[in-house]
């Protein structure tokens, strides 16, 4: 566990951070390997199967994202406060949830792949050799979605680290079995289902060794603790806010996709080209994010206002810091970097008149990005998702009034508009935050009573 005694320092945010960042680095390294191998085969369908059989999956799996941001900020929390047995109870209760949403998404297997493929439909061929990969893939949901948990759980104890090791488990892994699997013993499609399924076993595996500690207290086996109404009622408010949330986030960048289509191929393919810068920006400003949300619950559970502004101030300058280098490297580099993802000259041509927006995006990102670490750590989610509600409200807005004027380009207005709007929006409520944690004085996870402040 942590000591709450350490200062706060730049240090310590780093030692947070810094294996964030190296871990999300992997993800894409990872993505691209599964795509290679299967390019090996010389056909077309392959690629396609398990591009769109793991997007399916990646949605299914994503509904239960919650567990990861809900988990970090109740942990934190009850470190802060020094609640050891809390704080194990948090994992348990997380990881219930995530074997049963697991065993269920693998219960209703068929019916969701009905849905997945009315949603994203293919040809009958790549639907085919989707439906096969999907069906070994899924096998390995209940691991999966623990993992978030567990992640979750050691970011709230600053153990960064571990989940660098977890993400190197996997990954490797994973890219070690589809070499053998595909290259070796020519699987195919099947081989890449089964490298995945074989990673992500074995990542919940080290995680749960590197959470041993729970589990050897004898806790597991409180069921009066784990299964207390109020707090799994606290706890189930918080991850329904984190859900609608990132749904209504989430539907900005689906329309982002689908309204770029309406400009033809090549503007879409820009678009999409240009969206890997902000998936950068998002892998490196979320490590600064789990700071934050590690930082600030902590302070919120020991019940330490000046300790919570501290970590809110020195976490957004880190942040704000990392902004200005991924803005200054998107202006001098963006076009070299657009021309080393596509070869298709009208395509470079079309991304370069957008370029302006991704090079303005990690400054606008630093405001909604710290901002949210902030109220995860405090599990103010209900904020959240109201300003979210906002935000995305403005987003359509501006998206239905700029895009009959000015194309392509009021799209990307747009989405930067709903970015900074979600930075204002929680800038608003981020005192009365700060004011709460005098005068929440009621045990982590209970409501507050009348006349209390929440």
């Amino acid at each position: 566990m942590v000591d709450l005694s350490q200062h706060l320092t730049h240090r310590r945010i780093l030692h947070i951070a810094v294996p964030v960042i190296l871990a999300n680095i992997t993800i894409p390294l990872l993505g691209l390997v599964d795509t290679g191998v299967i390019g090996q085969m010389g056909l077309a369908t392959p690629i396609g199967a398990v591009g769109i059989g793991a997007i399916i999956l990646t949605a299914l799996y994503w509904i239960f994202g919650f567990l990861r941001m809900g988990t970090t900020g109740f942990a934190a929390q009850a470190i802060g406060a020094g609640d050891k047995d809390e704080t194990a109870a948090i994992l348990i209760r997380a990881l219930t949830i995530a074997a049963i949403g697991g065993l269920s998404i693998i219960i209703l297997q068929l019916p969701l792949f009905v849905l997945g493929f009315w949603l994203s439909p293919a040809s009958d061929e790549v639907e085919t050799l989707a439906r096969s990969y999907m069906a070994i893939r899924v096998w390995s949901a209940p691991f999966l979605i623990s993992t978030f948990a567990i992640t979750g759980w050691l970011v709230a104890a600053e153990r960064t680290r571990d989940i660098l090791v977890i993400h190197l488990l996997m990954n490797g892994t994973n890219i070690g079995f589809d070499l053998l699997f595909v290259l070796v013993l020519g699987w195919g499609i099947q081989g890449v289902a089964f490298a995945t399924v074989i990673a992500e076993i074995s990542g919940c595996g080290l995680g749960l060794w590197y959470c041993r500690a729970v589990f050897v207290t004898g806790l597991w086996a409180n069921r009066a603790r784990l299964l207390d109404p109020v707090k799994l009622k606290r706890f189930a408010a918080v991850n329904v806010d984190i859900l609608i949330r990132s749904l209504l986030l989430q539907s900005i960048f689906m329309s982002f996709l689908f309204f770029g289509a309406i400009y033809g191929d090549t503007r879409l393919a820009a678009n999409h080209i240009l969206l890997q810068f902000l998936s950068v920006t998002a892998y490196v400003m979320d490590a600064f994010a789990f700071a934050a949300e590690t930082l600030v619950g902590q302070a919120l559970g020991a019940r330490l206002r000046a300790t919570l502004r501290r970590a809110a101030l020195m976490v957004s300058i880190w942040c704000f810091g990392t902004g200005v280098v991924l803005t200054l490297t998107f202006a001098l580099f963006g076009g070299v970097l657009i021309d080393a993802i596509t070869t298709a000259p009208d395509v470079r041509i079309a991304a370069r008149d957008y370029l302006i927006y991704t090079i303005l995006m990690p400054l606008v990102s630093v405001a909604p990005f710290m901002l949210d670490g902030i109220f995860i750590g405090a599990t103010r989610t209900r904020d959240m998702r109201n300003m979210m509600l906002i935000s995305t409200t403005i987003y359509f807005t501006f998206v239905l009034t700029l895009m009959p004027i000015t194309a392509n380009h009021g799209l990307w207005i747009a989405l930067l508009i709903s970015f900074a709007a979600r930075g204002a929006t929680l800038a608003w409520k981020y005192p009365a935050l700060e004011r709460s944690v005098i005068a929440f004085e009621i045990p982590i996870g209970k409501s507050p009573g009348r006349g209390q402040r929440p």
